[in-house]
């Protein structure tokens, strides 16, 4: 039987990375859907593009197996809720039940957004919301959730130790703590509704909690890859927020997709798992892999007056590797180095 999935906020970063994994590795029709605030249009990241109109839909690939719907998903989850055969009636579309349905629209940013903007980022609370009301009478066979490991409480993740974040540090039947501003409750209480949808409406979802994920398409406003793009034009003094002291989980995009698709196939009753390497890096070591990558060593001027976010946040991943035997693939040398000469190619392009 034809299989339909569907990805909200399918161009942003994770979402065309699991776009692009489920058009190479299935035959599924995928309706994806995206208002391309920060996201890229599909003719950006899609090998040998090529599309067609039908009505306010684009036709993507010479297959024709996925639809893109440049809107707002809000609006794409109202026009299901008015009217559940509009797919069908407009565009041919014989949808009886999506299969997999992952939802990754959300404002989204960077530190700069999560602290610059924290009203913005709770809309967040309202896309997950009908979101969720629509899962839970719409019915698709499965769901994935992306939660973050903003959603774990701030008091575990400062200077006096570094904590390994352990799924159980948070615990709906119990004091939950305080998550990292509005980005953490919108992702705290997305797990909720998750876990309302699994034991009252009978859906199966699935959660993650990716920790800082990063990849060579990923946009300058994220670290990682502005790092790298600094370092390639050998910038020195090397600027960093902060102290450079403050600690991540970096975990490459690839594992974060094996990890998605993993907890699908193994969870379906809300439960959240970390995406992680189970390793804590500090900017300043981030900045040394890259410039030593470019050959130089530079002075390191710190900007305390930008935002740093909390101290050291990264995952212990006892629990996912006893439990379902996952472990990422990519270690952090080797995914730096595929984001450096990433920033090399563009740095060359852009020179030419």
């Amino acid at each position: 039987m034809k299989k339909f999935h569907l990805v909200s906020g399918a161009c942003g970063f994770v979402g065309r990375n699991l776009t692009k994994r489920l058009y190479n590795t299935t035959d599924a029709t995928l309706i994806i859907v995206d208002d391309l605030s920060v996201g890229l249009h599909p003719s950006e990241w899609l090998q040998d593009f090529q599309s067609k109109k039908v009505k306010d839909a684009e036709l993507i690939g010479a297959d024709e197996r996925i639809w893109f719907f440049k809107q707002d998903f809000r609006k794409f989850l109202r026009d299901l809720m008015e009217n559940g055969n509009f797919l069908k009636n407009d565009y041919g579309l014989e949808i009886e039940t999506f299969n997999d349905v992952f939802h990754f629209a959300a404002i989204v940013g960077g530190r700069a957004k999560i602290d610059g903007d924290p009203m913005m980022v709770a809309l967040d609370l309202a896309i997950d919301a009908e979101f969720f009301y629509w899962v839970c009478r719409h019915k698709p066979d499965r769901v994935l959730f992306p939660s973050s490991s903003a959603a774990y409480p701030v008091d575990l993740q400062t200077d006096k130790d570094a904590v390994a974040l352990k799924e159980s540090d948070i615990n709906f039947h119990s004091n939950l703590g305080q998550p990292d501003m509005t980005y953490g409750w919108s992702k705290l209480t997305g797990e909720y509704l998750a876990q309302i949808a699994a034991e009252y409406y009978g859906i199966s979802v699935a959660c993650v909690r990716p920790f800082s994920g990063y990849g060579e398409d990923q946009d300058l406003s994220y670290p990682v890859p502005a790092i790298a793009a600094r370092a390639a034009a050998k910038e020195d003094p090397f600027e960093v927020w902060g102290s450079g002291k403050q600690g991540r989980d970096f975990v490459h995009i690839d594992d974060c997709i094996d990890a998605i698709l993993m907890a699908l196939d193994n969870i379906s009753d809300g439960r959240a798992i970390n995406i992680g390497q189970g390793r804590l890096t500090s900017f300043l070591e981030i900045i040394e892999y890259f410039t030593k990558f470019a050959g130089y060593k530079p002075e390191i001027k710190p900007l305390l007056d930008k935002p740093v976010g909390v101290h050291s946040r990264y995952s212990n991943m006892d629990y996912v590797k006893n439990e379902f035997g996952w472990e990422p693939k990519i270690s952090i040398e080797e995914g730096l180095r595929r984001v450096y000469d990433k920033a090399v190619e563009n740095l060359e392009k852009k020179n030419a």
